[in-house]
């Protein structure tokens, strides 16, 4: 979560730069999951752009954890249930 940290700082200290624009963008697209053009990345300088590239990172294990605590819950509701009907 470093890499979202970092990015909501940078974007809060001011909203109108163009690479607090850019990383914008990019997060509403993950967020959505709407096309990002991959072009505005190489626009960034190269700290932002591996910014960016970490943001996509952790963005892609958080969706990899939040499945797997769906999982979790399901498995955990079906053992309760069979315990619950032994």
């Amino acid at each position: 979560m470093l890499a979202i940290k970092k990015a909501r700082k940078l974007i809060e200290a001011d909203p109108q730069a163009a690479n607090a624009v850019t990383l914008t963008n990019l997060v509403l697209a993950l967020q959505n999951d709407h096309p990002f053009q991959l072009g505005k990345l190489y626009e960034l300088e190269p700290k932002d752009f591996d910014l960016a590239v970490e943001i996509m990172r952790e963005w892609t294990l958080d969706r990899h954890y939040a499945k797997k605590t769906r999982l979790i819950d399901v498995v955990v509701k079906l053992a309760e249930e069979r315990t619950q009907a032994d």
